[in-house]
């Protein structure tokens, strides 16, 4: 049977493609999805599904110190030292630009940026890291539109003529105001001794009592008190 080859090999912005040198005993990539639970009445408890989180994938392993002479190196070809290796993912972290991260004979390919690497020194013989990749997805801020200035609607005005004189406010009934009567005179603006009834006769407005049901007290032309009447009953002359 044929020796099949795994290895995971990781780009930078660069374009440029190492092969970690020690492939990892196991990686374990994560797909999400956020969902949450809630409670329906008559149902019970459900799941509520809702978009993909994004991918993440960590690797733990070793970067030998002496590349000639690791002879448990998997990579078909390494860089020359282990401190290539960490100033390469250094270099693409600090660049904060995606790097894809491929695993051969399997279908991972993640397109992501490095969220995490810590290496540190085991021994005199390599180091131990551990490399977090997450997915990147692109998006870009939607450019809204600034809204057209709507012109200022003209308003015309239309203004009088000179030495035309606006019409003067229509005048109300006051004391001493000339008035024309048709209705029945009142000994008091109650409405209590009803008496004569006037058509179109007339008179004088000689006192007033606001609020009442007959308001308004009549006299003659020569001043004689006739009665209270009510507003209906009065119109200017």
């Amino acid at each position: 049977m044929a020796f099949t080859h795994t290895g995971v090999y990781i780009t930078d912005s660069n374009n440029q493609t190492v092969e970690l040198p020690v492939a990892p005993a196991e990686y374990a990539p994560t797909h999400e999805v956020d969902s949450n639970t809630d409670t329906v009445l008559g149902l019970g408890e459900v799941i509520v599904l809702g978009k993909d989180k994004l991918r993440t994938i960590e690797i733990q392993s070793t970067f030998p110190r002496d590349m000639d002479s690791a002879v448990w190196a998997t990579a078909e070809q390494t860089l020359d030292s282990a401190d290539d290796y960490i100033k390469f993912l250094e270099d693409a972290m600090a660049k904060q630009k995606p790097v894809r991260v491929v695993v051969s004979n399997s279908s991972f390919n993640l397109q992501g940026v490095i969220t995490k690497f810590e290496p540190s020194l085991k021994n005199t013989v390599d180091y131990d890291y551990t490399l977090d990749v997450t997915e990147y997805r692109d998006y870009k801020a939607k450019k809204l539109g600034v809204p057209k200035k709507t012109p200022m609607q003209t308003i015309k005005i239309k203004l009088p003529k000179v030495g035309k004189q606006r019409p003067a406010p229509a005048k109300k009934i006051g004391m001493g105001s000339a008035v024309v009567v048709n209705g029945q005179l009142h000994r008091d603006s109650y409405g209590t001794g009803p008496g004569q009834t006037e058509h179109n006769a007339t008179l004088k407005i000689s006192n007033i009592a606001p609020g009442r049901k007959y308001p308004y007290h009549v006299s003659n032309g020569n001043g004689g008190w006739l009665g209270w009447v009510s507003a209906g009953s009065v119109k200017l002359k």
